[in-house]
């Protein structure tokens, strides 16, 4: 073969490749034969991913199931929310807000090699995140956000190290973040916010270099800010609010240059705000409110130049606010009450000409606001109260189109009141109250017509009450209290139709009190005390109907206590003591129900006072120096027990009814022969026409004014009609109805006759006999009961509320129960149970208190309704 090589070259070239061919041929052969079958596994891969996601699809519920319908077959690359790859691996899951509920103990993870992405946020997945989740190495985005995952996050999640994006926020997930998540270090974005996860943080999150978002709040976190915090200068957003992180900011924060946004509010951080804070430069928000921060402001604050808002409110900050504050010109929002600042407010403050919102209340400030402070056009809401701000404020304010509310009360501010404050056409609340302003009040503030509040009181004021306030109809508050005013009430401020609070307290006020103020019918509290006022109490105050409290003491009223007074439904404090009042109390007091305190001391009163609550729990002194009042209260005399003209009228009494017996007698000889005619036939029909009459009118009881006959429900109802009903509950249909008179009535149609319950009818009118002469603020009326043979019902109030259930559950509606409303409701059912069972005789336990049962009035006033169960308790009773 050499030989062969030597003499031809080429020929040994060709013949040595025939030869590997040969050899090699079965190897080609061979290797095409495994080539052939290299198309399986991608087929049964496929296959493996399929029956995963079927597998796990059957362990979900129904309704689930029935949203995956598209999963069927072996080919989920078609399926809804499932992506692959150019080889047909799944790549992608992602169902977020599908509406999935069940758990991911069923997936089997390590049947998609090439997943990259899962995101299912905003289902309803439960249970524990499993440790199998470890085995997705080739996953770069998980989403399990918004669900109900419990337990702790698993360590096996440190084995994604190619993880960038990971959100476990917003569920229930607890105990501590695994310190292998610092593994992680190709996360960009990592949210863990409201769960329950607890312990420190671990310093190893420092290693996490690569993160642009970190989001933590709303967790049980304790601890304090691992200093390796600093590494992360990607970092743009850091939300670390509402844990409870102790300890101080630390100084490496100063690293994260390319912050936007910061917010560690709501912990218990403690120490200074460390001076490298002004190195964040890209901030435009800065949240470090409710915390235990102290010491100053830093002077670098003032390299913040974009920042947005600082709100530093609520810690321990002291010393004075830097004047580089005044580099801030992008800002809108600066607050920082709540602190121990003292010093000036800086005198450039005027440069912030997008400032919105400024609070610097409840802190140490001293000196004079700053003339600059007129730059400020933008304003919204402004609070400088409760501070040792001094000086003129005659000329300090501007005029501010967009100003909505403005509070410098509990100062030392001395000057008269500006006229601009009238040319700030939405501003809603004007509070300047404890100050020592002097002058009038300027006309012009009439023309700010959007104003509800206006609080000048505590002041030295003088003048008259300027007509023009009552130009102001959208007025809820005003309060004048505390000055010199001089002259009468204005009869225009009977225009201020929404006013719910008018306090005028101890000025040199005088004349008569106008009749006008009737038509104040949202007016809860009027208080007129220590003034001149003369001459009679109007009548008209007594229209009233919302009025709760009534305060006309230390004045100069004569005449009598009006009558009509005591028809004010809703009256629970009243104070007439130190006037000259003179005559008998009314006895429509009797019917005050709502009544809780009153003090009538100091006037010319006499006679017996009302046997009501209010006045059998007085004290001597609600009642003493007084002409001739006399009653079982300590220090009065007792009233005679028999007085002479009562007397004579019942001498007259019973003389006519003698006459009339005398009369009665001679008649009855007449008609005794025609009855004893009638008399077995009488015998025979008694007890049909005892039934016949206990079926035709078991009972009736009423509390209107006027007694209604049965037809008048009937014919506003038409018979019942189906186009009045407005509910149904299990024992009634309840309709609404307008009377005769006009007066708009709930009518409760019992769904059965109580014939089956005549054996307890006299316990059940009972009950409502005693439910008819409730008399509370917080408790529907029950006009009566009417039983017939066709229809039994009851009569109740109409409240145009409704129900608070169905407020509550109306999400447009709910929004509009304030806090301040809450509260009300809470109290008045507070109030109508503790006048059930303390002030009622018998007393009454309702048994049924709900959200259901609370129903509301226009003002969102709470009334307790629906008595079915409510039962009445013996004197004796052991309950």
């Amino acid at each position: 073969m050499f030989l062969m090589f030597e003499q031809a070259p080429w020929r040994a070239l060709l013949m040595t490749l025939c030869f590997l061919v040969i050899i090699c041929l079965p190897h080609v052969a061979s290797s095409s034969k495994t080539a052939s079958f290299a198309l399986a596994p991608a087929t049964a891969e496929e296959n493996s991913e399929a029956n995963a996601l079927l597998k796990w699809k059957a362990s979900l519920d129904n309704q689930s199931q029935a949203l995956l319908s598209s999963w069927t077959g072996t080919s989920p690359c078609s399926w809804v929310g499932i992506t692959c790859d150019a080889s047909n691996s799944i790549s992608s899951i992602t169902l977020e807000n599908f509406g999935l509920r069940g758990t991911l103990y069923s997936l089997n993870f390590s049947s998609f090699p090439s997943l990259q992405k899962i995101d299912i946020w905003n289902n309803s997945f439960y249970g524990t995140v499993p440790h199998q989740i470890g085995n997705l190495s080739s996953i770069f985005h998980l989403d399990l956000s918004d669900n109900f995952f419990s337990g702790s996050i698993p360590e096996e999640m440190g084995y994604l190290v190619g993880l960038n994006y990971l959100n476990l926020s917003i569920n229930n997930l607890s105990g501590e973040i695994p310190f292998i998540v610092g593994n992680l270090t190709q996360l960009t974005i990592l949210e863990l916010f409201e769960n329950t996860l607890s312990g420190s943080i671990s310093s190893s999150i420092g290693n996490l270099i690569d993160l642009s978002e970190l989001s933590l709040y709303e967790n049980n976190l304790s601890g304090t800010i691992p200093s390796t915090i600093g590494n992360l200068t990607k970092l743009t957003k850091l939300y670390w609010y509402k844990t409870k992180l102790f300890g101080s900011i630390p100084f490496s924060i100063g690293n994260l240059i390319n912050l936007n946004e910061l917010d560690l509010s709501t912990n218990r951080l403690s120490g200074p705000l460390p001076s490298s804070i002004g190195n964040l430069t890209k901030l435009t928000v800065l949240q470090l409110f409710d915390n235990r921060l102290s010491g100053p402001i830093p002077f670098s604050i003032g390299n913040l130049i974009g920042l947005e808002k600082l709100p530093l409110y609520e810690n321990e900050l002291s010393g004075p606010v830097p004047s580089s504050i005044g580099n801030l010109t992008e800002l809108t929002s600066l607050m920082v009450y709540s602190n121990a600042i003292y010093g000036p407010i800086p005198s450039n403050i005027g440069n912030l000409r997008k400032l919105k919102y400024l609070n610097l209340e409840k802190n140490y400030f001293s000196g004079t606001i700053p003339s600059s402070w007129k730059n400020c056009t933008n304003l919204f809401r402004v609070r400088f109260d409760d501070n040792q701000l001094t000086g003129d404020v005659t000329n300090v304010f501007g005029v501010y189109p967009s100003l909505d509310y403005v509070d410098i009360s509990d100062n030392k501010l001395y000057g008269q009141l500006s006229s601009n404050w009238g040319k700030c056409h939405n501003l809603t609340s004007l509070k300047i109250s404890n100050n020592n302003l002097s002058g009038g009040i300027p006309p012009d503030l009439g023309k700010a017509t959007q104003l509800r509040v206006l609080q000048l009181s505590s002041n030295h004021l003088t003048g008259k009450l300027p007509k023009e306030l009552g130009k102001l109809t959208m007025l809820i508050e005003l309060s004048l209290s505390n000055n010199k005013f001089t002259g009468n009430i204005p009869v225009e401020f009977g225009a201020l139709v929404e006013l719910a609070n008018l306090e005028l307290v101890a000025n040199n006020l005088s004349g008569s009190i106008p009749k006008q103020l009737e038509g104040l019918l949202h007016l809860w509290n009027l208080n007129l005390s220590r003034n001149l006022f003369e001459g009679s109490i109007p009548s008209e105050l007594g229209r009233l109907q919302s009025l709760q409290i009534l305060d006309l003491s230390g004045n100069l009223l004569t005449g009598t206590i009006p009558a009509a007074l005591g028809q004010a439904p809703r009256l629970e404090t009243l104070n007439l003591s130190h006037n000259n009042l003179s005559g008998i109390i009314p006895s429509s007091f009797e019917d005050m129900m709502s009544l809780t305190t009153i003090d009538k001391s100091y006037n010319q009163l006499e006679g017996p006072f009302p046997d009501i609550p209010p006045f059998r729990n007085a004290t001597i002194a609600l009642l003493r120096n007084n002409k001739g009042l006399c009653g079982n209260v300590s220090g009065l005399m007792p009233c005679p027990l028999v007085q002479h003209d009562s007397y004579d009228k019942k001498s007259h009494k019973i003389m006519l009814l003698v006459l009339i017996l005398t009369l009665g007698l001679l008649m009855l000889v007449f008609l005794v022969v025609g009855v004893a005619c009638f008399l077995c036939r009488g015998e025979r029909n008694k007890s049909e026409e005892g039934s016949e009459a206990q079926t035709q009118n078991v009972f009736s009881v009423w509390s209107f004014e006027e007694k209604l006959a049965y037809k008048n429900i009937i014919e506003a109802t038409e018979e019942f009609n189906n186009k009045y009903i407005i509910g149904e509950g299990s024992s009634a249909r309840v309709y609404k109805a307008q009377l005769p008179n006009g007066k708009v009535v709930v009518v409760k149609k019992l769904h059965s006759v109580l014939d089956g319950e005549m054996p307890n009818l006299k316990a059940f009118e009972s009950k409502i006999q005693a439910l008819t002469e409730i008399r509370h603020r917080n408790i529907m009326k029950l006009y009566g009961f009417f039983s017939h043979s066709r229809f039994s019902f009851l009569v109740c109030e109409f409240l145009e509320g409704g129900s608070l259930d169905k407020i509550l559950n109306n999400q447009r509606q709910a929004i509009v129960l304030n806090w301040h409303r809450r509260v009300n409701i809470v109290k008045g059912v507070a109030n109508a149970l503790s006048y059930m069972h303390h002030d009622c005789s018998p007393p009454i336990v309702h048994r049924y208190i709900s959200s259901k049962n609370i129903l509301l009035d226009l003002e969102y006033e709470a009334h307790i309704s629906d008595f079915g169960t409510a039962k009445l308790l013996r004197a004796d009773s052991s309950n």
